[in-house]
């Protein structure tokens, strides 16, 4: 379990590198651009012309071959959680980059809440146990279960001008953190068949559901970061994630939480100084000021560019 929690953590660091890296790119997009304010298929492709955001790409691979390492030891159940030290991470990136300056006690508060709720809820649940396959009739329930849940989301982000900014980003961080959840629980599944060999990978249909449904939720990613403040979609992406994937972990492999009356009360403590730490931390200065925070001479220097491409 040590090392399960251990990949997991480099996991995370990597997701973090990876979002910071992204933001920067997302927010460099001009506002008037297409698919800022409605769904573009060809928004990743515009974003990946941005040197910053290939960083951030390749970021997430190493993240990726991290988190199926860590599913290899532990149970779906212990390792998604961890990775939500991702938000940690990213206010830890964005504090370097401004060297600390005006970092407030109530961030560096939200910071330990954070870590303090997920080591509780960690501690009570003891997940363990479950088996490595699930059978064909459970995924087909929770994919329909989660497509649902995720169309849902979208549906309720509307894309019409009458449609705040914080509300779309918050529906679309929702279908983003619960799509990831399940991208998790396809990765745990493919997981098993690494140590075979890639023949045996890639004759398993988890490898072609995870390219598929990993695209899908890449471009919700992209939207909920440029649909609005970060502040809104955060909460989605950090604590949507572990949910739907505990749950997955439970439903499909059949992993085990502790239940007793003590344990549920330090899981449902944990989860909620969790949420608590979550959200003031993703209402952060550092995080809500730009989408990422810069230095004030690297803001300038963006200005400087962007004005110089549009008055060419």
């Amino acid at each position: 379990m040590e090392v399960a929690v251990l990949l997991a953590l480099a996991a995370s660091f990597c997701t973090a590198t990876s979002s910071v890296c992204q933001r920067l790119g997302a927010r460099s997009l001009d506002a008037r651009e297409p698919g800022v304010t409605g769904f573009d298929l060809m928004l990743v492709f515009r974003l990946a012309r941005r040197p910053v955001w290939l960083l951030g790409f390749a970021s997430m691979i190493a993240g990726f071959a991290f988190q199926v390492s860590a599913l290899r030891f532990g149970p779906l159940a212990l390792v998604q959680p961890v990775m939500a030290a991702e938000l940690l991470f990213v206010f830890g990136y964005l504090a370097l980059l401004t060297r600390f300056g005006g970092v407030r006690w109530l961030e560096w508060a939200a910071a330990v809440a954070m870590s303090a709720g997920l080591a509780v809820f960690l501690r009570a649940a003891s997940p363990s146990g479950g088996q490595p396959h699930a059978p064909a009739a459970l995924w087909w329930l929770a994919g329909l279960a989660t497509l649902a849940s995720v169309l849902l989301a979208v549906a309720a982000a509307g894309f019409g001008k009458h449609v705040s900014a914080a509300r779309r980003a918050a529906w679309l961080g929702a279908a983003t953190g619960i799509s990831w959840g399940f991208v998790a629980a396809v990765i745990k599944e493919m997981s098993s068949h690494v140590g075979e060999g890639p023949g045996a990978v890639f004759t398993n249909w988890a490898v072609y559901v995870l390219m598929a449904a990993g695209a899908a939720t890449m471009l919700l990613t992209s939207h909920a970061m440029t649909a609005g403040p970060l502040a809104a979609s955060q909460p989605g992406f950090t604590l949507l994630d572990p949910i739907v994937a505990i749950l997955l972990g439970t439903f499909l492999f059949g992993e085990h939480l502790q239940v007793g009356p003590a344990d549920l009360a330090g899981e449902v403590g944990g989860l909620i100084v969790l949420a608590v730490g979550v959200s003031a931390l993703s209402h952060s200065r550092l995080i809500t000021s730009h989408g990422v925070a810069l230095p004030p001479r690297t803001l300038r220097n963006v200005h400087h560019r962007e004005l110089t491409r549009k008055t060419r």
